[in-house]
This record gives C-alpha cells, structure tokens and sequence, in this order.
C-alpha cells in the first residue's frame, strides 16, 4: 500500500472541507441555530421529496419564518407565508388527474416562485418557458414536453391558441391577472386555487421534481434541459468565493427567472434567506429606484441591463446613487466594453461578469479586477470546475490559442427532454462556445461555435469584429454575420445601432476594422438599424437579420 498516496490524499480531503466551512461560514450560509429548527430543516427536505433547486424555500421558512422572501408589485411575502402558499399550490395540483408536467410562462413576481416550488413538491416537472415566444413557437414547446398544465399570466392568453388546438386536455391557469376585474374563475386562477387548497399539502414524493430550463433558442427552437437535484455544496462555496452574496440580505433580480441565469439567482437567493425583490418588467431607471428604495445589497441582471441603466442620462443617474449596492452579477452574453467600464466608474468596482450555460451552470467568473485588466474576459473557472480548449481532433491547445471550450462541472445536468445529446470530450462537456485562455489563466468566448464564418478559405469569429466596431465612436449596439457570398462561400455583414447623435458612415466604420483586424475581416456591407433584434434575455437574434425587413440603410 502507498501510505503516503493515501496520506496526501486524506490530507486534501481535510484541506477541501476546511475551505468549503470556511467560505459557508464566510457568507453566513453555516450559522448556529436552535436544535429543533435542525430537524425541522431535515423534516422539511424529506417532505418535500429531498433535495432541489428550489429546496431553499422550505429551509428559509425553518430559518426565518417571518423574514420578507419577494417584495413585488403585489407587496411583500414572508418565507413562511411563500411556504405555506407553495403546499396549497401542490395540493390543488396533486387534485388534478395525472399531472407529470407544469409549464410555466410568468414575468418575475411571486407566482412564478412560487409554481416551481409547488411543482417540485408534487415530483413533477415544470418547464419554464421564455416571454418572448410567439404563439407557434410556445405550442411547439408544449407538444414536445407534453405539458398537462400551463400556469401563465393573463396576458398570454392570446398566445395559446394554437397549443390549446394540439393540446386538448391542457388546463391553464392565470397566474399575474392585470385586470382584477377581469372575469377569471377562481379555479383558473393562482390565487384561486391557494386559497381553495388552504393548509393542505401533497403526498409527500419519491423525489423533488425537476426543473427544464429552456436553452437561448437564439438560432431555433430552444431545447429543454432538466436539471436534477441541488447545487453540491462544494459548488456553492466556490461561487461565494467569487461572488460575495451574504445571507440575509436582499436583491433585486432583474434578470428573468425563467432563464437559467435568473434562475439561479432566485434559487441562490432562496438557500441565503435573501429577500428577492422584483418587478414584471424591466425598466433602467426603476431598477435603480428598487435598489435604492429597498437598500438592496445585490442586483442580478443580464448584461444588455448594464448598457441600458448607463446609457441614461447623467441627471437621471446623478439622481440616484446607490450606496448600498456590494455587487452587481451578470451572465448571459456580451457586454458592452465602454458600458461596463462607465458602470464602475460610477459606482464603484461590483461588476461580477460570469460565463453561465443552461446544461453546465456557472462556469467561470470575472471579479472587478478581472475586468480592469481584460473588459471582455469571462474570468477564471471556480474552483472545482475544469475549462479546457480543444481542436477539432480534442487535443488541449495552448495559451492564446483559439478552440472548443469544454466543461467538466457537478452541474445537475440531467440530459435533454428531446432526443438531441450534449457531446463531450472524454468527462468533459462541449459547451458549443468557442475561446481561448490567455497567459493570465483568464478565458476569453470568443463566440459560438456554430457561428464561425468562412470567408475565402479564413475562419472568422463574428464577436471579433463586434469588439472592434463596438469600439467606434458613436456606435451603440453591433451584431456581425455571415450570408452567403458566390465568390468567398461567406462574406461578412454588420448591422449597426448609432448611438442618439451620432451620424455613421459605412466607410469610416470598414475603415476603423480595417486599422486593426485583417482585411478579410472587414465587414462587405454594413446596414444600419434603429435597433437590434432581441430575445427577452437580452441576446441578439441574429437569425433575423439578413432578410430585407432588417435593412434599412
């Protein structure tokens, strides 16, 4: 036997175990509480079919029953409260026959939490779907995951059309109802099914449900990927070692919590006894007036948030300081490399800018100083995570050099809830993002994979010339694709947002590339808009440029 293998080896499971008690004690996560609030925490997780993403409702109800869990447009809600209405929730579900599926299509506020708990606490599945489907796209969704009821706001309900003609057996029930006037059974409504289900609760599961997450769909239909149990805990440490959430406090998440990264910030907020605060729609200045008003310590947003708060006028930003503000945490794509810089200069080095997917949860994260150094660097992997770049034949590039970035995480990936895989490179996952890392161990996307450009032989990352032009003065938003071209396979097209004053040229912008990028990376043609096709997450559509209802200019 090699003594001293296992020796080193007990000795870096010690060391483990110290840093993970640590960075748990550090954020408040691990705290000394009476006995009997132990075995309840314990009697709740079992109840509850043991641990999920949204396990952390039921602990803070344990923890702090009195605390504010969501302040939203309808007021505040205790976790005690929010925990009693998530069993009524489950016990009205649990009384419709052969209920497998719940899909969700909610803006931020308490009812979309509190569906994915009562979900969960049936052992069903619920599938969060995006805002921004249009009524095709929303019916296809609900085929393929075969939902058995979609709990939604009223103001889809012109959307359903479609889904209710291939779905006959769909119940649907109005979560936010804009008109309280309007006429809506009390059956057909959240509201109206917690009060009828009052005190009760579901048969306890086999198992938490799990929760589908919908992938960007930004080029086609997004794919559904389940995720099974709970963060390991050696996750969570390494996320407060890079993030600095402290339990107790309060956020305003703006970032939509049917997308994984507002997901994650809900669910996070929920285990750290964070009050969660959040309006159905996003608006720059309102946001700043949430964490002002709430004296919120932490924002979570998707990146085009950042471009659009700093983009409003300095009056208006004058006007509202945020002092209680320690960290702002993004993900979810490109930002903006003036816009980010102008956001701390203002209020101060809280930027923390991660690189987040569906499939592999958070990745990797870029502190502040991170991103003095390098505006564009989505960081350093956390701790226990493992980001390799690969060729095409999976061997590890080196430094600076452009390739796969592959993943190895204790994500929670269950698999997707079509026939379509995830391809991995020995134990780690294809991300399908394309990058390097650089002499400093910090990882640069460049972009998607499936978005490489081939013009005349020479392989061409979009994101590349998006930096540049982005770059020019007077540019506010820029999106680079490829479009077929008979003489170089490919040629590359951009499609420019001028910022308010601002008068472009499409020459003077061919020409700035030109200065400091290769000529075939010099956009053919450049078009420009009044702005950019969006997702509700923020991510442009690039599929819908391209056509002539896109060209403008």
């Amino acid at each position: 036997m090699n003594f001293s293998g296992v020796a080193a080896a007990v000795r870096g499971r010690i060391a483990a175990l110290i840093w993970v008690i640590r960075e748990l004690v550090g954020s408040g996560f691990l705290t000394v509480l009476r006995p009997d609030r132990y075995v309840r925490m314990g009697l709740a997780m079992r109840r509850h079919g043991g641990a999920s993403p949204v396990s952390g409702i039921g602990l803070a109800a344990v923890r702090a029953p009195n605390g504010t869990a969501i302040i939203d447009e309808a007021g505040p809600v205790t976790w005690g409260e929010l925990d009693r209405r998530a069993d009524a929730l489950a016990a009205a579900l649990a009384a419709i026959p052969d209920v497998a599926t719940v899909a969700v299509m909610c803006r931020n506020h308490r009812g979309l939490v509190e569906s994915i708990a009562a979900v969960s606490r049936l052992g069903a599945d619920s599938v969060l779907l995006n805002t921004g489907f249009a009524a095709p796209q929303l019916a296809d969704v609900l085929e393929r995951e075969q939902a058995d009821v979609l709990i939604a706001d009223d103001e889809f309900d012109a959307l359903l059309g479609p889904a209710v003609q291939r779905l006959p057996k769909l119940r649907v029930v109005r979560a936010w109802i804009e008109d309280p006037a309007a006429p809506v059974a009390g059956t057909d409504s959240l509201d109206g099914l917690i009060e009828a289900h009052w005190g009760h609760r579901a048969r306890r599961p086999t198992k938490a449900g799990r929760i589908v997450l919908l992938t960007s769909g930004t080029t086609g239909t997004p794919k559904g990927a389940r995720r099974g149990g709970s963060t390991d805990i050696s996750s969570l440490a390494a996320m407060f070692e890079r993030i600095p959430w402290r339990a107790g406090e309060s956020t305003v998440i703006a970032a939509p919590i049917f997308h994984a990264w507002g997901f994650g910030q809900m669910a996070i907020s929920s285990t750290m006894t964070c009050t969660m605060i959040m309006e159905r729609r996003f608006d720059p200045k309102g946001t700043l007036d949430l964490v002002r008003r709430h004296a919120a310590t932490g924002l979570a947003v998707v990146p085009v948030m950042i471009e659009r708060i700093i983009d409003l006028p300095a009056e208006v930003l004058d006007a509202r300081p945020m002092p209680s503000l320690r960290f702002v945490t993004a993900s979810g794509s490109r930002m903006r490399t003036e816009a980010l810089l102008a956001f701390m200069d203002r209020y101060g080095d809280i930027i923390y800018n991660s690189y987040n997917a569906t499939e592999a949860g958070l990745i990797s994260s870029a502190t502040p100083a991170d991103m003095r150094i390098a505006p564009e660097t989505a960081g350093r992997p956390l701790t226990g995570t493992s980001v390799r770049i690969l060729d095409d034949d999976d061997r590890e590039l080196g430094t600076d050099e452009i390739g796969r970035i592959v993943v190895q995480s204790n994500s929670g990936f269950d698999g997707y809830t079509s026939s379509d895989t995830k391809a991995f490179a020995g134990n780690h996952m294809v991300s399908g993002d394309v990058g390097r890392i650089d002499h400093n161990g910090l990882l640069f996307v460049v972009g998607r994979d499936d978005e490489m450009i081939v013009s005349g032989g020479e392989n061409v990352y979009p994101l590349e010339v998006e930096e540049v032009l982005g770059a020019y003065p007077g540019v506010g938003e820029v999106a680079v694709i490829g479009v077929d071209d008979e003489k170089f396979g490919q040629r590359l097209a951009a499609y420019v947002v001028a910022r308010p004053g601002f008068e472009l040229g499409e020459a003077d912008l061919k020409q700035h590339v030109k200065q400091q990028l290769a000529g075939y990376k010099v956009p053919r043609e450049v078009h420009f808009l009044d702005e950019l096709p969006r997702n509700a997450t923020g991510k442009v559509l690039k599929r819908a440029l391209g056509g002539p209802e896109s060209k403008v200019g």
